[in-house]
């Protein structure tokens, strides 16, 4: 009888697979049902695959300068005209792709990291540790966040790409540190967790194999409208000088040139496809995250 004992405890364990798997297809025929979030992978894979290949796919170096052609419309020799300089648009537009989804991509996995590791500690062992980083996690979501990255991105000396998605991936952090934080405290007590302790798991392995999958779906879909937020940030650095700078190309220093009034009315080739860029992309990443949040909230039907 005592051989036998561990055997039917070990049941309920060997259920748990197809059960995970049951849910992982649901959550996928749910995410397809969603026709929004579909078409916006596909276009987040099309510009993927673009700046990937963009040294390829480029007609020209994004720093080469024609000298015959400056704020040349666009024509044969250049599909979307070239800048102010000289530089192809297209060229440029293709390879800032691959800064501007690195920023995004880079800055959130740094703050995910972050929130993981501050809301997972608060959560799991409460207490004066738990008040200690809510308070601080308060602060730092009392900063305004534009002016902050000012002047963080400021001291750091000259302005650049990996400043940028330094500051950016310090200051994003609490948001992910509160999801986690909650997904913890309602889970700590459950059942499967004082089971996990009582067979002698230790206070990581509880947390990083029971609770930390846990809460991975509402951490997922933070971390989605995060790339969206953080690729709209470095826009808004860049076009004001405090971001990634020329002649390295992103879509928010090739709207630098929309700054002149002339500019705006008698040449949108010089702002109109970066813009562009900006608003597909952001879209594009906002619809695969209301797909990911209907699929992975069990409280959704999706019809």
């Amino acid at each position: 009888m005592d051989r036998a004992a561990p055997a039917a405890s070990a049941r309920p364990a060997r259920r748990a697979t197809p059960a995970a798997r049951s849910f992982t297809s649901l959550a996928i025929r749910r995410f397809l049902r969603h026709r929004l979030a579909v078409a916006g992978l596909t276009v987040l894979f099309t510009i993927g695959l673009l700046a990937v290949f963009a040294p390829l796919l480029s007609p020209y170096a994004p720093a080469a300068i024609d000298p015959t052609r400056f704020q040349a419309p666009p024509s044969a020799a250049h599909l979307l005209g070239t800048d102010s300089v000289g530089r192809d648009v297209l060229s440029r537009l293709l390879n800032a792709g691959r800064v501007s989804l690195s920023v995004g991509l880079l800055a959130v996995a740094i703050y995910v990291a972050i929130g993981t590791v501050i809301g997972g500690l608060s959560g799991y062992h409460g207490g004066a540790l738990d008040g200690a980083l809510s308070r601080v996690t308060d602060v730092v979501l009392s900063f305004p966040p534009l002016i902050i990255i000012l002047f963080a991105v400021s001291i750091f000396g000259r302005p650049s790409m990996w400043n940028v998605i330094i500051v950016l991936g310090a200051l994003g952090w609490p948001i992910v540190s509160r999801l986690v934080r909650g997904q913890f405290l309602a889970l700590r007590g459950q059942e499967f967790v004082q089971a996990a302790r009582a067979l002698g798991a230790s206070d990581t392995r509880v947390a990083t194999r029971h609770l930390l999958p846990n809460a991975l779906a509402p951490v997922l879909v933070a971390a989605t409208f995060g790339t969206a937020n953080a690729i709209l940030l470095e826009a808004s650095l860049s076009f004001l000088g405090m971001g990634v700078q020329p002649p390295t190309p992103s879509w928010g220093n090739m709207l630098t040139d929309a700054q002149s009034l002339t500019v705006l009315h008698s040449m949108p080739w010089l702002w109109m496809p970066p813009g562009c860029m900006i608003l597909i992309a952001v879209l594009a990443i906002n619809f695969v995250g209301d797909g990911l949040r209907d699929a992975l909230d069990p409280t959704l039907r999706v019809s």
